[in-house]
């Protein structure tokens, strides 16, 4: 068995890498410590498993994959690591085998690395039917409201209802079609509350409730127009691109996505 390790913690490298060591059936194993690497090797080198983590600098774990995806080279079983049950849910939809949850044990990533290097295409399709519900319902929130003070009340929200949320200073403005509230709390901390939700931050001041999104412009500076629905125009700049691919669900149409 060739194993490549792709991960940007050198703890969790050194500790996955005494596991293959300590395994009679693996022949041989790498490690890359981003995306970008793990790419080059894919490219040069055939692995049977890839021990992935998903939350990487510059490209993610999970970009990886679709990259993967597209590429005509045998791809290999991917095992993902991470230490947010979420991002298990997009893996494997991205056709991955198995994951283990950050902190992990010995035992546990033996155990994905036996279903993944032993079992068959069929067991491996069957145990994702088996896991993804459960997935769901692990990182599915637990209420569908947003509860937020405002004027001495407690007022609770259809987080569904939101078009737009924009930092303003130290504080977030909730934008509806109608009204908005403004929040004492950091729009990067927003952004991870609002992500199972549809949301996509856009810039470093704004997020997108995708359900609202019209259209998209490109720009000579590399940018993108974005429109609302209700015709309001932001930036989507350059560092956060990468991020439309999440505003639908597939891509129809020659060409790859402009975030590509």
């Amino acid at each position: 068995m060739r194993v490549l390790i792709v991960d940007d913690e050198p703890l969790a490298l050194t500790a996955l890498a005494q596991i293959l060591a300590a395994r009679p059936d693996v022949e041989r194993f790498d490690s890359a410590p981003d995306a970008l690497e793990a790419q080059h090797r894919l490219s040069k080198d055939v692995y049977d498993v890839m021990l992935l983590d998903i939350n990487m600098p510059e490209v993610s774990g999970l970009e990886l994959l679709g990259r993967l995806q597209r590429s005509d080279r045998p791809a290999p079983s991917v095992v993902l690591i991470t230490a947010h049950a979420e991002h298990a849910v997009a893996a494997f939809e991205k056709h991955a085998v198995d994951y283990v949850l950050k902190p992990f044990s010995s035992e546990r990533v033996n155990q994905a690395l036996d279903f993944a290097v032993q079992r068959t295409a069929s067991e491996r399709a069957a145990k994702l039917l088996e896991l993804m519900p459960r997935l769901r319902e692990r990182t599915q929130p637990a209420s569908s409201k947003i509860a937020i003070k405002n004027n001495g009340r407690i007022l609770f929200i259809d987080p569904l209802e939101l078009v737009v949320v924009e930092a303003e200073g130290n504080y977030v403005l909730l934008r509806q079609e109608t009204g908005s509230y403004l929040l004492r709390e950091s729009i990067s901390t927003i952004a991870e509350k609002l992500k199972p939700y549809g949301f996509v931050r856009i810039h470093r001041s704004a997020l997108v409730n995708a359900s609202f999104v019209r259209e998209l412009r490109p720009c000579s500076t590399g940018e993108y127009e974005l429109r609302m629905k209700d015709g309001k125009e932001y930036t989507v700049t350059r560092t956060y691109k990468k991020n439309l691919r999440t505003l639908a669900g597939f891509w129809v149409g020659t060409g790859a996505f402009p975030s590509d």
